[in-house]
C-alpha cells in the first residue's frame, strides 16, 4: 500500500466504466515502500510511460442481470452528492469527481429502489455505503468479479461463472493484515518503473487498513498490484496490499473495468 504523499506524473488514458485508468499517482494505489527511496523519485517526463487499456464496451443495464454480474455506477457531476437515505432533500456529504488520482468517481452497485441507487463508498470506515440519485449516474453492468482467499493465498478472477485467472498471492501480516469485507476496484495506476516494489500496474481498491491510518504520507489504502519480489507471494508479506506476479497482473489490466467487485474472506 502506499500513500498521497508519493506523486508520480498522471495522464488519464481513458475516463469511463468500460475503460481501465492509467498512470496515477500512488496516492490511491498499493504497494510497499521501496527500500532505496523509489516511492519519492517522480517519473522522468521526457520519457511518459504508455499504456493501452481499453477493455470491451461495458453494456447498459438489463432488465435483470445474469448471475455473477454486478451493477457500477460511474458519476457524472464534479461534486458527486452522497444521501443518507433516498428521497433526502439535502446530501449527507459528496465527493470528488474525477478522484484525487484522476480516476473518474465510481461505485459499486449495492440496491436500486425506485431512483435511487444504495452504494459502496470508497471512503473510511470500510463497509461504508450511501445513496445516490440515479439520475447523477451513467449505471452499467460487469460480468468481472475478483475472489481473494487470505489464507489460502489465492487470487480467483471470474467472468461471469467461468474462472479467468487463479493465482498464488502475496497478503497482509499479522501485524498489518488485509481487512475482509465487500470493496472494488476504484482506479488503475501505472509505476513509473516496471521493475520496482509495485511491479507495472496497481488496482487501487475501495478499502483501507485497519491499523493505519495512515502510510507512507497517505491513508492507507489497500489494493492489488506487482512486486519486484515474487518470491515472497504465497506468504504473509506486505501492510494489508494483494501482491502478485507481475505476468498476472498484466494479464487483467487489458479486462477488468473500474468498478470491478473484490470480495475479500479469511
Amino acid at each position: 500500500m502506499a500513500g498521497h504523499g508519493c506523486r508520480w506524473a498522471v495522464r488519464v488514458v481513458a475516463g469511463s466504466l468500460s475503460m481501465a485508468l492509467a498512470l496515477g499517482a500512488c496516492g490511491g494505489g498499493s504497494g510497499e515502500a521501496s527500500s532505496d527511496g523509489e516511492r519519492d523519485r517522480a517519473v522522468d517526463r521526457d520519457r511518459p510511460a504508455e499504456a493501452t487499456t481499453t477493455t470491451a464496451p461495458a453494456t447498459t443495464v438489463p432488465a435483470g442481470i445474469p448471475e455473477g454480474t454486478s451493477l457500477v455506477a460511474q458519476a457524472k457531476p464534479a461534486t458527486m452528492p452522497i444521501y443518507a437515505a433516498p428521497g433526502d432533500e439535502q446530501p449527507a456529504s459528496s465527493l470528488d469527481n474525477p478522484n484525487e488520482n484522476g480516476a473518474p468517481l465510481v461505485f459499486l452497485v449495492k440496491e436500486r429502489q425506485g431512483n435511487w441507487l444504495d452504494v459502496y463508498l470508497p471512503v473510511r470506515p470500510n463497509g461504508s455505503t450511501g445513496w445516490v440519485r440515479a439520475a447523477d449516474v451513467t449505471v452499467v453492468s460487469n460480468p468481472y468479479s475478483i475472489d481473494i482467499a487470505l489464507a489460502a493465498h489465492r487470487l480467483v478472477v471470474r467472468n461471469g461463472e467461468d474462472v479467468v485467472l487463479d493465482e498464488p498471492i502475496g497478503v497482509g501480516t499479522a501485524q498489518t493484515p488485509t481487512p475482509g469485507g465487500v470493496y472494488y476496484i476504484k482506479e488503475l495506476l501505472q509505476p513509473p518503473e516496471p521493475d520496482g516494489p509495485y511491479g507495472p500496474y496497481a488496482y487501487g481498491l475501495s478499502g483501507f487498513s485497519n491499523v493505519l491510518d495512515e502510510f507512507n504520507g497517505g491513508d492507507g489504502v489497500i489494493g492489488i498490484h506487482g512486486t519486484n519480489q515474487p518470491e515472497v507471494i504465497g506468504t504473509d508479506v506486505s501492510h494489508g496490499c494483494i501482491r502478485m506476479r507481475n505476468e498476472a497482473i498484466l494479464e487483467l489490466v487489458p479486462v477488468l473495468p473500474l468498478g470491478t467487485p473484490v470480495h475479500i474472506t479469511a
